[in-house]
């Protein structure tokens, strides 16, 4: 038995020809473009056959009878038995002409070629689609009540079943997949459609909470799902009784699910935190569509709701389809198939397959380069305060992985030292003795990384002061404040001021400021400390807002206690958890990757929710901690002396890790 088959190379047709392949006698033709002939050996390997059984036909879907050679048209006269039309755009995110042409266009001109071979059997692959949006049951002996087709997938998809319908002259069969998954056996899928649109959500899901956490989600109507190895199975097997020409076949889940239940069964398969309060969608249908409209055309509201979609990964129209108004009845498909043991198997017992399958091949984040060198290499890092401690650590990495790396700090010795050791390395630094509380030193240094290297493309704020001491210590050390606020807030923003005009120019750049856990559990003994902090972050979130839409990104790095020369003078801090200068570098180099608004631990987060839900008992806490822990030597005016720690202090220490007490 001789077959053609346009869309061969497709998803669901290479399983078809696949499963032609396995009828005793089976040759097969299938239309492919002469620029995709090179790559065809992959494809003859996964059909494990040789080229005598399938057999290439050059030609494209666009063009009259396909433009299929007149040679070739020649040789499949009279030949074929059953002819499989299943190129197409399944595609929501295809333009309306893209989808006009290949859908309408292409399957009128595959109706000609058929025809014009003398075809004995035409089977159209067509879609749910067909039935536009229609309310309620729609059955299978039914197509002129399509309704709601505005939509131009579902409009090309039913002006493409009409035309089989009322041009075709051979003996015609449609069959109307569902919406189409992996393979239930293998998992295997080619692209990101239907409710894989929903696993990245899902997997944010994921890593933000514990999947015992219960969350709100929200419920829509029944979304119609079938695995591909179902979909192949129910054609070749149809596709070959007798009698049953003229009919339409819904290849679809007699009992579907829920979209709720749907993306729960995907939760449970992802280790997720599932939905157990869900909110119908359909409660917003008393919203009139052009109020809806009439929203969504505000440029704030649009632009929020393309970020959303963006970061979520969900194109432009898909939540039009949460409240999917269509149940479909597949009776003629389940009397075909009865005694064949081909049914749709449930979806709690592949989804897990699913779900592997994508998060291995499919997840968008495969495909981006998240290493530190894809990040910096060839660009102009500058890292304050690299002399030591965080900084130094954060600028190996930069010079390690190919950035032009730049440092700056008041030791022009230690700079130096630091600039050998790099060398020594093989690692080529940049270093400028510069006082960041210095106006001129700053506005030069400035200056000069403009000219020499048109600015730089990442700045990292590192450089910092820090003081712990109580505010009963402080009464006349109000130059403590000045000189914390000199350097933490007023030396950062200089150089970020310099440096945003070039930024702003090349429509590019990213400034990282590196904050403290303390500014979100608002530590006691650090108010001078954190106040600074504070001041940036302020700053920083500000300028965010003004420049999101110039292509300049700020994140902040509540950045925990990390072991640096500027905790050296507390000797209390020997005893507690702290970060080493390598761990806290690797946050900064997460934010150079990722490019968050803000990265911090979850006891910061945890001490800022606090704060803001239940002050009080935030209070309280931190003022055990205060009380608990002593002033330093220093801040006490003593002689330094370690002592060691008592079990209270040991326990909350432990508790409360990389806090500043």
């Amino acid at each position: 038995m001789n077959y053609f088959v346009t869309g061969a190379t497709g998803f669901i047709g290479k399983r078809l020809v696949a499963k032609l392949l396995g009828r005793p006698g089976a040759t097969v033709y299938f239309l492919t473009r002469a620029v995709e002939l090179p790559r065809l050996q992959e494809l003859y390997d996964y059909w494990g056959c040789r080229e005598d059984r399938v057999i290439p036909i050059v030609g494209d879907l666009t063009q009259p009878r396909l433009g299929v050679a007149n040679a070739d048209i020649d040789r499949l006269k009279g030949k074929i038995d059953h002819f499989f039309h299943l190129a197409a755009i399944y595609d929501l995110k295809a333009s309306a002409e893209d989808q006009q042409r290949a859908n309408v266009d292409g399957t009128r001109n595959t109706v000609r070629l058929a025809e014009e071979i003398g075809t004995r059997h035409f089977h159209l692959v067509s879609s749910i689609a067909a039935a536009g949006l229609f309310e309620g049951l729609f059955r299978e002996d039914m197509f002129e009540e399509a309704e709601n087709l505005e939509n131009p997938y579902f409009r090309t998809k039913h002006d493409s079943e009409g035309i089989v319908r009322r041009e075709c002259t051979i003996p015609w069969r449609v069959f109307r997949p569902a919406i189409v998954v992996g393979d239930s056996r293998t998992g295997e899928m080619d692209k990101i459609d239907g409710p894989y649109y929903f696993f990245k959500l899902i997997q944010k899901m994921r890593r933000m909470f514990p999947s015992w956490m219960p969350t709100i989600g929200i419920e829509g109507g029944r979304i119609n799902v079938v695995p591909v190895d179902f979909v192949v199975a129910a054609m070749d097997h149809i596709a070959h009784l007798e009698g049953q020409d003229g009919q339409c076949f819904h290849l679809t889940d007699p009992a579907p699910m829920r979209v709720g239940d749907l993306l729960n069964t995907f939760a449970r398969a992802a280790h997720a935190p599932e939905m157990a309060m869900r909110i119908n969608a359909a409660l917003l249908g008393f919203i009139p569509k052009s109020v809806r409209k009439a929203m969504f055309a505000l440029t704030p509201v649009r632009r929020i709701r393309t970020a959303i979609m963006k970061d979520l990964g969900l194109p432009d129209d898909v939540l039009d389809f949460i409240n999917y108004p269509t149940r479909f009845d597949c009776r003629e498909t389940l009397r075909a198939l009865k005694g064949t043991g081909i049914a749709v198997p449930p979806l709690d017992s592949y989804a897990w397959r699913l779900w592997d399958y994508w998060e291995r091949h499919l997840d968008p984040d495969l495909f981006i380069d998240r290493t530190l060198r894809g990040q910096v290499e060839g660009k102009v890092v500058l890292v304050t305060g690299g002399s030591s401690g965080i900084g130094k650590a954060t600028i190996r990495k930069m010079a390690e992985a190919g950035a032009v790396a730049v440092t700056i700090a008041r030791d022009a010795h230690a700079l130096d030292e630091v600039r050998r050791e790099f060398e020594a390395d093989g690692l080529r630094l940049i270093t400028h003795a510069v006082d960041v509380a210095n106006p001129e030193q700053c506005a030069a240094f400035v200056r000069f990384m403009t000219e020499e290297h048109g600015g730089v493309d990442i700045l990292v704020n590192n450089a910092g002061r820090s003081i712990r001491r109580g505010i009963e210590s402080s009464f006349d050390r109000f130059h403590d404040f000045e000189r914390t606020m000199e350097v933490n807030y007023f030396g950062a923003l200089r150089l970020t001021m310099g440096f945003l005009p070039a930024m702003i120019a090349k429509r590019k750049g990213h400034v990282i400021n590196i904050s403290s856990i303390g500014v979100l559990t608002n530590a006691p003994r650090f108010s001078a400390y954190v106040a600074s902090k504070a001041a940036m972050d302020a700053w920083a979130r500000c300028a965010a807002s003004e420049f999101a839409d110039r292509g300049i990104e700020f994140t902040t790095i509540n950045m925990p206690l990390v072991r640096t020369p500027m905790i050296a003078p507390t000797k209390l801090y020997d005893q507690v958890p702290t970060l080493s200068p390598d761990e806290a570098a690797d946050l900064v180099v997460e934010a150079i990757i990722h490019k968050p608004v803000r990265i911090a631990t979850r006891l910061g987060i945890f001490g800022a929710l606090l704060h803001s839900l239940m002050p009080k008992v935030a209070q309280i806490t931190m003022n055990t901690s205060f009380r608990m822990f002593p002033d330093s030597s220093a801040a006490a005016g003593k002689p330094a002396e370690g002592a060691a720690q008592t079990a209270d202090q040991v326990a909350f220490s432990q508790i409360m890790r990389g806090i500043h007490f």
